[in-house]
């Protein structure tokens, strides 16, 4: 229990750091403009205590040689104005004054999927210096770079996703583009909107200009037309920003059923004295599973069959929601000529990939959002494994996990290895949100297996160049692997590349879970479910 409360505070007095953006400097700096920080803008702009931010983590530990960037450069996540679910995406000017780090790009592009993916309108409120120049090779051409989050903008425009962008600050070159695509453009005086500044117009093109003749609010006001709503501050603006979204109409609902949602009848602290790390003590996940559902109830499928992976129906936060878990206790299981055996817990057998298949593919067809909870070693191997066909039945899981059309959410609570991670509805899968508890890992294998056969493999290539290695150096390789594998499997390195979008404390999972369905439930579309070929 101490374990995860001391995991849970290290994670919370990071992310209070990172929250504190460039520093006191910068933030007295933004004051002295005459403009709020990015986190005050927020506070004010959305209704209180309703800010679920999401990739607070990103570039965590990274860009350390440029003096790092806390939370990338920039702040997203849900929220709600006037009890409507929004997006929120605002560039953080303490931060390098808001530059583009590549990170940054792929924060706002993830933010921006996640927007498109579940239909969420979106606030911009725009402070940025534009592209972070020194790494401007990494931020400016590919698919999931700069130039994607103009084209994202329109996307989401034609989708009928409402946009409403704030330039509260500077707004030049590419990221220009931002808010004009938007639906409504809103600007503060002082602000400047341009595709170059002065001085580069000066040594472009010979032409002397002050910055606010150039692109300043009274000009896009009242003579390029450029801004619908020129505001004095940014309390003013902000202001606006509620009053517009408070007047929008309302669109077709989800067919996701809800239903008023039953708290767990066990305490969510709870599970802090159920989950453990250890392989030597296996623990239930059911346990877990009690202390996040509605009532903690819960309808298990096939609850004899395929014992390593849990499936079974319930309620989070009211909504109608299918989970597949793996189940950490070990099982007895009786294979098809009688014989009995042991499977051990968090690893997936022929007959739970079969059953978790079926399960996907019937909650697909009743229109039934999943759940996925992650604490897995990944697939069986050897002789057994193979005769029974663990690749075939792999795969069906795959097939099924890849061509869901429900939402999918996906919580990584412990261990989360190779195929087994794919399997599971990983990052690559497309769930709607990924999250992860402090005691997650996420990798190809844990550090000591990784350790060991990166050891081995070391060995024998010394071996063939002649060369012997002694007990204390193979002990000394082996401790260096296994410390760099295992700093790599932490979830704060995951975060800090957006593989997860929050690291949340197991005690709020539920409302995790819950905030990601609400959103889901603002798409009302959804394709026709088609699986393709299957091994059978």
């Amino acid at each position: 229990m101490r374990f995860i409360a001391d995991l849970v505070s290290q994670v919370r007095n990071e992310e209070e750091k990172i929250r504190e953006g460039g520093g006191l400097k910068a933030i007295e700096s933004q004051h002295g403009k005459g403009r709020l920080t990015a986190r005050e803008r927020i506070n004010l702009l959305v209704d209180p205590g309703t800010f679920f931010e999401i990739g607070s983590f990103a570039a965590f530990g990274m860009y350390e040689e440029w003096g790092g960037a806390p939370g990338a450069g920039v702040i997203t996540g849900l929220a709600r104005i006037h009890t409507r679910l929004v997006m929120i995406i605002a560039n953080d000017a303490t931060v390098k004054a808001g530059a583009f780090f590549p990170m940054t790009s792929k924060k706002v592009i993830r933010a921006q999927n996640i927007a498109i993916e579940n239909r969420i309108p979106t606030m911009y409120l725009v402070d940025s210096a534009g592209v972070f120049l020194p790494l401007q090779e990494d931020v400016f051409p590919d698919t999931d770079d700069f130039g994607r989050v103009f084209r994202n903008n329109a996307v989401m425009s034609a989708m009928g996703i409402p946009q409403i962008a704030a330039i509260m600050g500077m707004c030049v070159a590419g990221g220009g583009y931002l808010p004009v695509m938007c639906d409504h453009v809103l600007m503060t005086d002082g602000s400047g909107l341009f595709l170059a500044g002065p001085a580069l117009v000066q040594a472009a093109i010979g032409q002397k200009v002050s910055a606010e003749e150039l692109g300043g609010a009274a000009m896009h006001s009242a003579i390029s037309g450029t801004v619908d709503f020129r505001e004095p501050n940014d309390e003013a603006c902000i202001a606006r920003i509620r009053s517009i979204v408070e007047k929008w109409g309302y669109r077709r609902q989800s067919p996701w059923d809800r239903k008023k949602p039953q708290d767990p009848a066990f305490a969510a602290e709870e599970v802090y004295g159920i989950y453990d790390s250890s392989p030597a003590r296996p623990y239930d996940m059911k346990e877990i599973i009690a202390r996040v559902v509605d009532g903690s109830r819960f309808d298990e499928y096939k609850a004899e069959y395929g014992k390593t992976v849990l499936c079974g129906y319930a309620r989070i936060g009211g909504f109608s929601v299918g989970i597949v878990a793996n189940q950490k206790l070990h099982a007895q299981a009786t294979d098809h000529e009688g014989h009995k055996r042991v499977e051990f817990g968090g690893v997936i057998y022929t007959e739970s990939a079969e059953k978790a298949a079926r399960f996907i593919m019937d909650c697909n067809q009743n229109l039934v959002p999943l759940v996925f909870f992650h604490d897995v070693n990944g697939f069986m191997v050897g002789r057994d494994a193979e005769w029974t066909g663990i690749i075939k039945a792999g795969a069906k899981m795959v097939n099924a996990v890849s061509n869901s059309v429900v939402p999918k959410i996906t919580v990584i609570v412990g261990g989360s290895f190779g195929a087994g991670h794919y399997a599971m509805c990983g990052k690559a899968y497309d769930p709607r949100f990924v999250f992860a508890w402090p005691t997650a890992r996420y990798a190809v294998m844990s550090g000591d297996s990784a350790a060991g056969t990166l050891v081995e493999i070391k060995i024998k290539q010394l071996e063939r160049s002649g060369k012997q290695l002694t007990d204390e150096e193979k002990k000394k390789l082996y401790e260096s692997v296994k410390q760099t594998y295992d700093q790599q499997t932490d979830p704060r390195y995951g975060a800090a590349r957006l593989w997860i979008d929050k690291i949340i404390d197991p005690v709020e999972t539920r409302e995790a879970i819950t905030q990601a369905l609400e959103a889901a439930a603002l798409n009302p579309d959804v394709p026709e479910f088609k699986v393709g070929v299957l091994q059978t």
